[in-house]
């Protein structure tokens, strides 16, 4: 009974995980806050119940050409509603504290991508895309003339992207 006790718990801490965030996630993010960052958790555990929780419907699993995308849904929400309190007060408090002062950096860092490759001339290029689950947002390829200048293109990226993104918007569809 304790192991079924304790498999209920973990996938309503999945749950609760999907819900703070409010957005889709990917495994690799889940599993990054679930088991590596956090001990709330085990890493095969999680593995587990978000298969179990994608077929019980409670999780919905979407496909992009990136990358796999999990998100609560109105049936998982339901269940948490239900049942949030088998997840101690306190695990809950430091999931939604852990998750307001995080959200945004697990946001940047499905969201932005970034690269960067030599070119046969020396020139370097740098690739830089923002996406959202289902699609590229805007995708750049900048040829720079060296290295020190890949770098600090690449460094910058996920601080400017948004910025980026909104004056060539601004500039061409306004």
């Amino acid at each position: 009974m304790e192991v079924e006790d304790n498999n209920l718990v973990n996938k309503l801490i999945l749950l609760f995980v999907f819900d703070k965030m409010g957005m889709p996630v990917t495994e690799k993010t889940l599993l990054e806050m679930c088991a590596s960052r956090n001990n709330w958790v085990n890493y095969m555990e999680s593995i587990e119940c978000l298969s179990e929780l994608v077929s019980a419907g409670f999780v919905f699993k979407s496909t992009n050409d990136r990358s796999d995308y999990y998100t609560i849904t109105t049936s998982g929400r339901e269940c948490l509603d239900s049942f949030f309190t088998r997840i101690p007060a306190s695990k809950r408090a430091e999931i939604a504290d852990f998750i307001k002062e995080n959200r945004m950096n697990y946001k940047r860092a499905q969201e932005y991508f970034r690269g960067y490759y030599k070119n046969d001339d020396g020139s370097y290029t740098v690739h830089l895309k923002i996406l959202d689950p289902m699609r590229t947002t805007m995708e750049l390829k900048l040829n720079v003339a060296n290295r020190v200048v890949a770098k600090s293109v690449y460094n910058k990226w996920d601080g400017q992207a948004a910025e980026v993104y909104s004056i060539i918007y601004e500039k061409l569809i306004d």
